[in-house]
């Protein structure tokens, strides 16, 4: 039965006409509605003609997709509506999500995850016989929700006028998807609020800022303390926010039990049971009070009943990669403006209530307004894979609200390349086709078709399910021990690994099993960025079975699922391995080659350890490592990594990593997750960096020439050449000319010195034609000056006998006859009235005479060279500086005397008359006068 009481007390039914008549005019929306006014449960079931709010006549019966960004909240949805309908799930309300499917002949609304409905697109661009689709939680700018929504904009554009389109948003900032809509309506839907008290609880003493993965375990004991205050502060359940499942779980540690702390403690996250989870979400039932501990999933995507009180940590998780070095990784930010509202907001849904916030009220300004889109920030290989598939491989077609970073799709571009994804020119291939299929990120989709023509089906798939959601850090570091562990384990992990792992060996293309399971790449499900340590918010995996009606099997199959049932090509032969992407054939010696394509069971531990390897391999080729001792590891990327002093696997000559971060401050990356390999592995993993030819480079202060052989950056082999390229040896010398410096490798004499800084004088003071002689200058023209020297030089110490001041004078302008006024322009002595003959430092921007002063008597003009007056440098008898200047004559008449007074009793016997100008120049004392 219908319950209309609930559905007439939500609070979007007033915003139902404006969005009716919206979709019956430009057809699409955007709906702002605050969390649990019912715009994920109610609107979908007007839309369909399936309930009408207060009792009037239903519209016509349209069949809904309902895109969520996470499967836990699909799979609430779906049974928060089917409960509204008194029905049970899988009747006019069914879901969607990876690995289950509970839909029936009946179905008009149907809930999927938004890779789900990207897989579809892919195979069904109409879509056909759906006329609504709703994007829910847009404002959270998952990278799937911003691809459907611009595929869906393409298909209204091109294919589907009639089609519907809903963008439903948890906050008002919507103009941003209106303008993406075509100047679409914006609807909004007030939400029933009560008052809500801020509580500043910051840590009593500063803590350690997040970095990467880590928390300073002082916060944590600090929320924990939070907790217990809230709860005997304010009544109601507590609900609290944290980055992840690890945190989730060491607060849940200090917390203790519910006998102590009097309320039971509950986690909610995508890892948590379905049991687990429809227990937080049916509410405390026998009056007993709950303390919630939530990943950001519980932000907008789920409503927690009973909850009057919100601690919010401050933390959130986002998806970080470093393009030049290949990692991608999870990491722990600071929590946007816009989230920590929207976090506050769950305490005052039901009833009055009160946040406490671990941060201090002065940081809340520092704080960033929202958070940031994913496609700014995250791995995009998946997206890249999707916009080729769709026909626009540069995206530049797609509407999207932000446009992907240029050097982050090319990066994403490369990788695809070398999977045998896309061609040259960005162009899918039949292989990526069949990669986006398999609803894995194309890393580990590579990973699975070559896997699995190396080592067979199950096993490949069974590893490719361990990399698709790392597993506990409880299964140790060593991926083959990790294998083994999910094997014979029984928890919730283990559980969720044997669900994808057949899933997987379905996907196949050829698969005797078929596909039939849907294969969507959701935020909560897909493969994590490169490989790296999965969001704990979207990785749940849900339990039960998959039921389908006979009406809906080959939609089933179709729609979501792997690869077609007839599709029985992909993967078998050589002709399907990756162009130049590194696939393993069967010709390969070493490596899983011994381990054959055996399926059956009863592997022992080499056999485990080879295939691992492959498969990580396969996956990860830029991550292939090499020994250099003591744990440390040198990726063929160039980067490098080192185990944990306690790992099993310091002593292997080779790993495929598998899962690594960089801290900010570390040079090298850490290894989260790795498998042993041999350097045949490698080789055939990573074929295509493997390089061989001469190297002839400046390397540790000389030429080295080399016949090298590598894999990326990782040195295979070397023998030295004996008669090297010499226009390779040129070019190496001018390297480290350009590294060290003409100054430091060639040979300069005082007159070769003083010759540059008279050149670069005369540069600086007439210009042209005089040369420059700047370092840059110099190695840009060294044709013109160090020839034939350079190009009969072999090494360093050839470089040494170079005359510098010869070569230097080559540069003199001789053509235009200026050449033989150096001496008169810049003179490298300047006559003075004692009848010296005194050195001109021309190094500095100013040319220096240093001179005694008694040699300067009688001189009242500054001395100028080139019409540049020189800087006199005034010395005392002891060629001590006494006084400098750039006009003599000023300093004769006010700054002699007192130059004079200070230095006459020391220095009686030289010449210190009261009137300089008048006065006889010497070098001499007063009784040699």
């Amino acid at each position: 039965m219908i319950r209309d009481d609930v559905l007439g007390s939500l609070p979007v039914r007033t915003a139902l006409p404006a969005l009716e008549a919206a979709l019956d005019g430009p057809g699409c929306a955007v709906l702002c509605a605050p969390p649990g006014t019912g715009k994920t449960t109610l609107v979908p079931l007007v839309l369909a003609g399936l309930v009408r709010p207060g009792g009037g006549a239903r519209g016509p019966l349209r069949r809904v997709i309902v895109a969520e960004p996470r499967r836990i909240a699909a799979r609430a949805a779906a049974r928060r509506m089917a409960w509204l309908l008194g029905e049970r799930v899988g009747g006019s309300v069914g879901f969607t999500v990876r690995g289950e499917r509970v839909v029936g002949r009946g179905t008009v609304v149907e809930v999927v995850t938004t890779g789900v409905l990207l897989q579809r697109l892919q195979r069904d661009q109409e879509l056909g016989g759906t006329d609504v689709v709703i994007i829910d939680e847009c404002h959270e700018r998952h990278l799937d929700a911003d691809t459907v929504a611009a595929f869906l904009l393409d298909v209204r554009a091109t294919l589907r006028p009639e089609l519907r389109l809903v963008a439903a948003s948890a906050t008002t900032d919507a103009e941003g998807w209106a303008r993406l809509l075509g100047d679409a309506p914006v609807v909004e839907a007030r939400g029933v609020t009560h008052p809500l008290e801020v509580v500043w609880a910051p840590p009593p003493r500063p803590v350690r800022p997040p970095h990467g993965m880590r928390v300073d375990p002082a916060l944590l004991t600090h929320v924990a303390s939070v907790v217990r205050t809230a709860l005997a502060e304010r009544p109601g359940d507590v609900l609290v926010f944290l980055p992840g499942v690890g945190e989730i779980g060491r607060v849940a540690g200090r917390l203790g039990g519910p006998d102590a702390l009097g309320a039971e403690v509950l986690q909610v996250h995508g890892r948590a049971p379905a049991e687990v989870q429809d227990a937080v979400l049916a509410g405390s039932g026998g009056g007993n009070r709950r303390v919630v501990l939530a990943t950001s999933v519980a932000e907008s995507s789920l409503t927690v009943p009973g909850v009057r009180v919100v601690v919010d940590s401050g933390l959130a998780r986002e998806p970080r990669t470093d393009h030049a070095r290949g990692l991608s990784a999870l990491t722990t930010v600071r929590a946007s403006q816009a989230a920590a509202r929207q976090r506050a907001g769950r305490a005052g849904r039901e009833a009055p209530g009160a946040v406490y916030r671990c941060w201090d009220q002065a940081e809340e300004a520092r704080l960033a307004r929202f958070p940031a889109p994913e496609i700014k920030v995250a791995d995009l290989a998946a997206f890249a894979l999707q916009a080729a598939c769709w026909g626009d491989p540069d995206a530049s077609g797609l509407a999207l609200l932000d446009a992907p970073p240029a050097g982050a799709l090319a990066a994403a571009r490369a990788v695809l390349t070398a999977i045998g994804a896309v061609d040259a020119e960005g162009r899918v291939t039949g292989r990526g086709v069949r990669m986006a299929r398999l609803g894995l990120h194309p890393r580990l989709a590579r990973a699975l078709l070559d896997g699995a023509r190396e080592v067979g089906a199950r096993r490949a798939a069974e590893v490719v399910a361990l990399l698709s959601e790392e597993p506990p850090r409880a299964y140790g570091d060593d991926l083959a021990s990790a294998w083994r562990t999910a094997r014979r384990g029984g928890d919730g992990y283990a559980a969720r690994w044997r669900q994808e792992s057949r899933r997987l060996a379905s996907a196949l293309p050829g698969s005797v099993e078929g596909s039939g399971q849907d294969g969507g790449s959701g935020r909560d499900e897909r493969a994590p960025e490169s490989g790296g340590p999965v969001d704990e918010n979207r990785t749940g995996h849900d339990s039960g079975t998959r039921r389908t009606g006979p009406a809906h099997a080959l939609d089933a199959a179709r729609a979501v699922g792997g690869a077609d049932p007839d599709d029985t090509t992909g993967g078998s032969g050589r002709g399907e391995r990756a162009h130049g992407g590194g696939g393993a054939g069967s010709h390969r010696q070493g490596g899983a080659g011994r381990a054959g394509g055996q399926d059956g069971g009863g592997h022992g531990r080499l056999a485990d350890d080879l295939v691992a390897g492959v498969v990580a391999a396969f996956a990860f080729p830029e991550r292939v490592a090499r020994a250099r001792g003591a744990g440390a590891f040198l990726m063929v990327s160039g980067t490098g990594a080192e185990l944990g002093d306690g790992s099993a696997l310091r002593t292997a000559p080779w790993l495929a990593v598998a899962v690594a971060d960089r801290p900010a401050t570390a040079a090298s990356a850490r290894v989260r997750l790795a498998a042993v390999i041999d350097e045949d592995t490698a080789r055939a993993a990573a074929a295509h960096l493997l390089v061989s030819g001469q190297e002839v480079r400046w390397e540790d202060g000389d030429v080295v020439a080399r016949d090298v052989q590598r894999l990326g950056a990782v040195e295979l082999s070397a023998r030295p050449l004996r008669d090297p390229d010499p226009a390779r040896v040129r070019a190496a010398l001018l390297d480290g000319l350009r590294r060290e410096g003409p100054g430091a490798l060639l040979r300069w004499t005082r007159d070769a010195h003083a010759l540059r800084d008279r050149l670069g004088f005369l540069r600086r003071a007439l210009g042209a034609p005089w040369p420059d002689v700047s370092d840059a200058a110099l190695l840009d023209g060294a044709d013109d000056w160090l020839e034939p020297e350079l190009s009969k030089a072999r090494r360093r110490a050839d470089l040494a006998r170079i005359d510098a001041g010869q070569a230097l004078r080559r540069l003199l302008p001789w053509s235009s006859g200026q050449a033989g006024r150096l001496d008169e322009l810049a003179p490298e002595r300047v006559l003075v009235p004692s009848g010296s003959r005194v050195r001109v430092d021309y190094g500095g921007e100013q040319p220096v005479l240093a001179v005694k002063l008694q040699e300067l008597f009688g001189l009242t003009a500054t001395p100028t060279v080139a019409g540049v007056p020189v800087l006199v440098h005034l010395l005392s008898p002891a060629g001590r500086p006494a006084a400098v200047t750039a006009d003599l004559a000023s300093f004769w008449r006010d700054g002699y005397r007192a130059v004079r007074a200070e230095l006459r009793g020391r220095y009686p016997r030289h010449p210190w008359p009261e009137d300089p100008t008048r006065a006889v120049a010497t070098r001499k004392l007063n009784d040699r006068r």
